[in-house]
């Protein structure tokens, strides 16, 4: 070997480690009580394996600048300290003890680094079950990286097992207060399988609320709810059971109150062996199930290094699946059985199983007769408005529905809202769930077509303010046409779909591109559709209007009609349309504010009330 090949050992800076560790690898320093108690727990869980009937205990105790924990675990002797606790990265749990080893629940080996975060001194008392005759060995470690290890007398551990001392670090005394203590250890452990007590108080509650008995169903449902108002903060709309001994995992859903975002992350509460792992799993459920929070206690998933969140694996892909099969079940019992259960929950959560349901048939066959939608007959289910119209007619917007809705209501055409989220894809998935069911697409023509044609003499009549209305809106991409629809109170309507808004958002780009450009993409874009007002001959103010015989005033009235057409569509006024409805209102003021003998105002302005209360 040379002298350039001869191999050297990594130097580890220990207060960069636990830098490293308390920024980087951990979220916060109360994952140091979770090492602890880790490291307790699986100490306990090699002894057994190889003496069942050995003791099984952990006990803290905290003043503010110290903590004890002991353990009645499988201990270490001299040899195990500097071949574990001295060298990062090494585990007992990698080696030897393989009946037990998958019952661990660490496996990295750095685990007791993590109580550097809190403190500046660890010192560690152990004596081995393995090995009855080794004498206790004290180790004790300094965050600058020294230790020192020595024997110590009998007395000083009469007993197998371990005790860990910390001394907290300056600052960082609260984290060892003995109500901090307390709080963490409940949180992180009390669904551990021993028992656990901090000053001895027991913290640990097993079996799980989801596993005891109870006197009946009433009263494990408020025992659920309890629980999930302590961990989570809300008492639940209801509760599932997600016991999938296959997966191994055993714990409950709690359906939220209120609706959620479909975007919003979920937070799952993971215990991992009976150890918390994290309170943030957003990944354990289908998307689909935004209104779960789930609460497991699972064998079968991997951490990650940090132990604070699930490794993404086939597992994990597995588990979540099957627990979607569990929600999924729980929907299918409530159609089946609790329609006004299911009814309670559709009213909060009915966009979480829209979202299901556009990837699952059955389940949207299931579904169908609950599930609400806005219509023309108002809040109804496919189900039922399919069996009032033989056309399911749908809007692609919100919107479409709110220009065409009034009107084809009165026309006797069925109309559903499809602008909502998954809406228009459920509406067009109806015929494969309900054969025979024809929808269709309702846009601006179809609502025309189903308007009554004007008499062509009656029409031409009216020719002149025809003219003048179609010159000043043409300007706005917009036709004007007379029809007869109802209700008679609707004086005019303003159809504007999809194809026309795009055509004039590109005539608007055409008007930045200048003047030769406007007028070569001008000509390729030919004749577009474009939007239209549809004025109602029936409505007594457009028969009024239109008899102006002034033209000025003739359009200005147009330009009125437009504007309360379009405030009456609830659509977003383009500031063009802005500015024509303040052009409007103020030519309108101009002309009631003239004499009587002006020739273009009218000379008995409340006729218009009178012919509008005929008309009803």
């Amino acid at each position: 070997m040379t002298a350039d090949e001869t191999p050297h050992t990594f130097q580890v800076d220990l207060r960069g480690l636990v830098d490293l560790l308390s920024h980087h690898l951990y979220s916060s320093p109360k994952v140091y009580l979770r090492e602890l108690l880790q490291n307790g727990v699986d100490a306990i869980t090699a002894r057994r394996a190889e003496q069942p009937g050995a003791p099984a205990r952990v006990e803290l105790f905290a003043d503010g600048e110290r903590l004890r924990v002991e353990d009645t675990g499988i201990g270490l002797t001299e040899a195990d300290v500097h071949n574990l606790l001295a060298t990062i990265g090494r585990s007992s749990k990698r080696d030897g003890l393989e009946s037990a080893r998958a019952e661990f629940l660490g496996q990295f080996g750095i685990g007791l680094l993590a109580c550097f975060v809190v403190a500046d001194r660890i010192r560690v008392v152990s004596r081995s079950a393995r090995v009855p005759d080794a004498p206790p060995v004290e180790w004790t470690a300094r965050d600058d990286g020294s230790y020192t290890v020595r024997t110590l007398p009998d007395e000083a551990r009469p007993e197998p097992g371990t005790t860990v001392h910390l001394t907290a670090r300056p600052g960082s005394g609260e984290w060892l207060t003995e109500e901090r203590v307390t709080a963490l250890a409940k949180d992180f452990g009390s669904l551990l399988p021993y028992d656990v007590r901090v000053g001895g108080t027991p913290v640990t509650e097993r079996p799980p609320v989801w596993e005891r008995p109870h006197p009946g169903p009433a009263a494990r449902r408020v025992a659920l709810a309890r629980y999930c108002h302590e961990r989570f903060g809300f008492s639940p709309l209801d509760v599932i059971d997600l016991d999938v001994p296959l997966a191994g995992v055993r714990g409950v859903g709690y359906v939220l109150p209120a609706a959620v975002s479909p975007a919003q992350r979920a937070g799952h509460r993971v215990h991992l062996k009976g150890m918390l792992l994290t309170e943030r799993a957003d990944d354990l459920l289908p998307d689909w199930a935004f209104f779960v929070r789930c609460v497991v206690d699972t064998d079968s998933l991997r951490p990650t290094a940090s132990r604070e969140s699930l490794y993404a694996d086939e597992t994990l892909a597995a588990v979540r699946e099957a627990l979607g099969e569990r929600v999924r079940a729980w929907l299918t019992g409530l159609a089946a059985g609790e329609p006004e259960r299911l009814a309670q929950f559709l009213s909060v959560h009915h966009l979480g199983v829209k979202s299901l349901v556009r990837y699952d048939t059955d389940m949207l066959r299931t579904m169908l007769p609950w599930l609400p939608f806005e219509t023309t007959d108002g809040q109804l289910s496919l189900e039922e408005f399919a069996r009032r119209h033989p056309v399911v007619h749908f809007t692609r917007t919100v919107e479409e529905f709110r220009q065409v809705a009034p009107i084809a209501a009165a026309q006797g055409i069925g109309v559903v809202n499809g602008g909502y989220t998954y809406d228009a894809d459920l509406v067009e998935l109806l015929p494969a769930v309900r054969p025979g069911t024809p929808v269709a697409e309702l846009d601006a023509d179809t609502v025309t077509a189903h308007l009554d044609a004007v008499d062509p003499a009656e029409e031409l009549a009216l020719s002149g303010f025809l003219a003048a209305a179609r010159a000043r809106l043409d300007a706005l991409g917009c036709d004007v046409s007379l029809r007869a629809f109802h209700p008679v109170t609707v004086p005019a309507l303003h159809l504007d779909d999809r194809s026309a808004r795009h055509e004039r958002a590109r005539a608007e780009e055409e008007e930045q591109a200048g003047e030769l450009w406007a007028g070569i993409l001008g000509a390729l874009r030919g004749g577009a559709p474009r939007a239209r007002l549809v004025l109602n001959h029936l409505n007594p103010l457009v028969r009024r209007i239109s008899g102006f015989g002034d033209a000025e005033l003739a359009a200005t009235a147009a330009e009125a009609l437009y504007g309360q057409a379009l405030l009456m569509a609830q659509r977003p006024l383009r500031p063009a349309d802005s500015a024509l409805l303040n052009r409007a209102f103020l030519g309108l003021l101009q002309w009631a504010a003239r004499t009587g003998d002006d020739p273009g105002s009218d000379p008995k302005p409340h006729a218009v009330d009178g012919e509008q209360e005929d008309g009803r």
